[in-house]
């Protein structure tokens, strides 16, 4: 009895005359468990604010080609504010015997104004590569849209010859090559755009004028053809060659030792 309590009270003593040696045991202890609980509550990924519906790209991108499609389907035939049959009898009243064919050839003339003013040494937004990638993406969007909904629509002519008239596929071609045109230069001079939209906007006039198409689908083909452009920028985010392409351009003579002679054509982007 007398060992055992000998040996209590030595523990005991041992214990209070190391006070320091406890508390840093606790302190370290209590050191852990700050660590590991910091570690595990760390974020991983920046918190971001979500940005408001209406600064969203695609929504941007898709309000006036939305507005402008929505409309021109709601005027169609006698429906809607300044129906189709209202505004073909005010075009026909002015124009009434006109004709022209310059709207088969206008609706390209944008490209013509991006090859124009390429070759005057305007630098455009894009290189040239990832130009001609974003006109053949959107040239296929809106082909392929335009196309479906002629064929789902079936509206008839207003010149009785097809029942494919909505929407207006030269309108839509018009105005997607001045988007085009308005988006590569409008860092240099709003102008470039100006002019491709009012070249496209006198096509869609003559459309109506030579009696091919309504006011409907004129006025959503404008929404086609924008809608278009901006979907191919919106989805071009792997752009090849990011540096602009040069002008280095040369010719050379080819001679072949069987005697065939000819030129070479050598071209070296920068």
């Amino acid at each position: 009895m007398s060992n055992y309590f000998f040996y209590s009270i030595s523990i005991l003593l041992a214990l209070l005359g190391r006070p320091q040696s406890a508390a840093a045991c606790v302190q370290d202890t209590a050191s852990i468990a700050v660590l590991d609980t910091t570690w595990q509550f760390k974020p991983t990924k920046p918190i971001t604010e979500s940005q408001p519906f209406y600064k969203n790209k695609l929504f941007c991108a898709s309000i006036v080609p939305a507005i402008l499609i929505t409309y021109g389907a709601s005027t169609i035939n006698s429906h809607g504010i300044y129906s189709s049959y209202a505004a073909r009898a005010d075009v026909q009243r002015t124009f009434n015997t006109t004709r022209t064919r310059i709207d088969d050839y206008l609706q390209f003339a944008p490209y013509l104004e991006i090859g124009a003013v390429l070759v005057a040494g305007v630098n455009s937004r894009d290189d040239r590569l990832n130009l001609g990638l974003v006109v053949l993406k959107s040239e296929l969007i809106m082909l392929s849209s335009v196309y479906l909904v002629k064929t789902l629509t079936g509206l008839e002519r207003p010149d009785e010859s097809a029942r494919n008239s909505f929407p207006s596929g030269h309108t839509a071609q018009a105005f997607l090559a001045a988007t085009i045109v308005h988006t590569e230069f409008r860092d240099k001079s709003q102008w470039y755009g100006v002019g491709a939209y009012a070249m496209a906007s006198t096509v869609g006039v003559c459309r109506m004028i030579n009696n091919k198409h309504w006011q409907s689908d004129v006025v959503a083909g404008a929404g086609f053809g924008i809608l278009s452009a901006h979907l191919a920028y919106l989805s071009h985010r792997s752009r090849w060659g990011r540096k602009p392409i040069g002008r280095d351009v040369g010719v050379l003579p080819l001679w072949s030792p069987a005697g065939g002679t000819g030129l070479s054509l050598t071209w070296q982007p920068k």
